[in-house]
Order: structure tokens, then sequence, then C-alpha cells
């Protein structure tokens, strides 16, 4: 339920605002193993949560197994029987009830201006696939996850550290969403037929595959002229240089996807590229922080 894959996208937004943090002053430990803590556990509670309203639209069941893929597909727990609906709700309702106590326990004893981060958080992990909202239903679930894995969960993880929040975090953790976006967007593709017979309409869905694959390209595009471009523009300190080592895996991934967006066996090494280039992306720009 964990699906450490998926995770490192909280990991690699954690990591890039303590580093961050740590650039500009002494990291407190505690404090960012109880910020690990609450988010991992809200990341199991979604997933989990998410397992059950997926299943009750049709969603898991209706992807054929040629298009299975390591990152794309749902948890499958509900669908390999690995635990019944009950045993999922129990692991969401644990996850969101530790998460929730850690960010009060952030929230009174070290930082009460994290309460809206908290709120805003824990709502677009719910209501990711949970009604009425549905984000993930309603083309809106790419830039939920670019909100939440970029400066959400980045700059809040700053912020539990240092008490403010700065400029560069707030624009770095962005872009480091925008990749996780991509990253999202890419693990659409394998999911194309069975989203369409769930009404769930992904930027996939609706676009169709072969004018998705170009956006992705796109989307990757525009974030590396960003990385180049914002931070003399917008003049703040250190420069995500180091971050445009991910370019390596974001080219493979473009390359590959533009030439077969409909074959989810030659979408998969697309997939684990662009997993790739989020999590170099945010490793680069965290050592930026550190060196700086």
């Amino acid at each position: 339920m964990a699906d450490p894959k998926i995770s490192l996208a909280s990991f690699a937004s954690i990591f890039l605002g303590a580093c961050a943090a740590a650039s500009d002053g002494t990291l407190h430990f505690g404090w960012l193993a109880a910020t690990l803590i609450g988010i991992f556990a809200i990341e199991i509670a979604k997933n989990a949560s998410g397992e059950i309203f997926d299943w009750n639209s049709g969603n898991d069941q209706a992807v054929m197994p040629e298009d299975r893929s390591p990152f794309s597909g749902g948890k499958r727990v509900l669908v390999d029987k690995l635990l019944t609906k009950r045993q999922t709700a129990g692991i969401a309702l644990a996850g969101y009830a530790i998460g929730g106590i850690t960010g009060l326990i952030i929230l009174l004893e070290r930082e009460p201006s994290v309460l809206w981060l908290g709120i805003i958080g824990i709502a677009l992990a719910f209501f990711y696939h949970a009604p009425p909202l549905k984000l993930s239903y309603r083309g809106m679930g790419e830039l939920a996850v670019a909100a939440s894995y970029g400066p959400l969960i980045g700059t809040g993880t700053y912020l539990v550290q240092r008490g403010t929040v700065s400029s560069a975090i707030i624009s770095v953790a962005a872009l480091l969403g925008v990749f996780i976006a991509a990253f999202l967007i890419i693990n659409e593709f394998p999911d194309f037929h069975a989203d369409q017979a769930a009404g769930k309409r992904t930027l996939v869905v609706l676009l169709g595959r072969k004018p998705a694959s170009r956006l992705f390209v796109a989307i990757i595009t525009v974030a590396f002229l960003l990385i180049a471009l914002l931070p003399p523009l917008l003049q703040f300190s250190p420069a995500p240089w180091l971050g445009l080592i991910a370019v390596v895996p974001a080219f493979s991934a473009s390359k590959r996807l533009l030439a077969n967006p409909e074959t989810t066996a030659q979408i998969i090494p697309a997939q684990a590229n662009a997993l790739l280039t989020f999590v170099l992306f945010a490793l680069g720009s965290g050592v930026e922080f550190l060196l700086s």
C-alpha cells in the first residue's frame, strides 16, 4: 500500500525542503522526522482511500493484463485480493489519523502557521479520488499533484524548520511539482482504456494519447527552460542548475513516449525515466542548496 516507487514523490519534496532549510540554519532532526512520519502516513492513507473509490468506480478492475505496469493501475490490493475493503478502509483511517495527530503536534509545539498547509494537504489527498470533488476524475488531478508534491510539501518542510518560507524554496519546489505532475501524466497512458471506461477524465483521456504525449514533452521542456531562466529573472539564489542533470532521463522518457504512446510495454521504461527525472531534479537542486 505504501508503494515506495510512488512515495518517492513525497520523499523528494521533503528532501528538497530539508536541504533548503539546512542552507539557512541548523536542521532540527526530530521535527524533520515528525514531518516525514506525518506526510508518509497521509501518503498511505491517500493510497488506501483511493483504492476503495477506484474499486467502486470499476477503474482498477478495468485495467487489462497487457496494460498492467509497475507504476500505474492502482495498488491493486483489492483487485488481487490482498486486502478486503474493510481492511483497506481501516488502513486509510489509521493513516489519516496518524497524519492528523502528527500535524497537530507540530502545530501546537513547533509551528502554528503550518495549519492551513496541513488542512489543504489532507483535503487534496482525500478528495483526489473521493466525492464530491473527485479531482482525478474531473481533469484536475494533475494540478492537485503538482501543488501537493511541489510547493505544499517542500515549503511545508521548510516552514516547520525555519518558521517562514523563502522565494527560492517556493520556486524550486513548484518546479519539482511540475516534474512530478509529468510523472503522473505518463502514468495515465497505460490506464487510458480503464480510465475511459470508469469515466475518469484524466488529461490523457481528455486529449487522447498522441496529443497527450506531445503535452508531456511540452511540460518537461518548459520546466527545464524555467530552471535556466527563473533564477536570474527573480533574483533568487541558489539557482537549481544542478537539477539540470535530470534532462538526461527526461529526454529518454520523452523520446520513447512520442514514439510509442499507445503500447504499455514500450511506455514502462519511459515511466521509469520520468520517475528518475523528478528524483534527480530534487537531488541536484537539494545539493545546490547545501553547497550554498
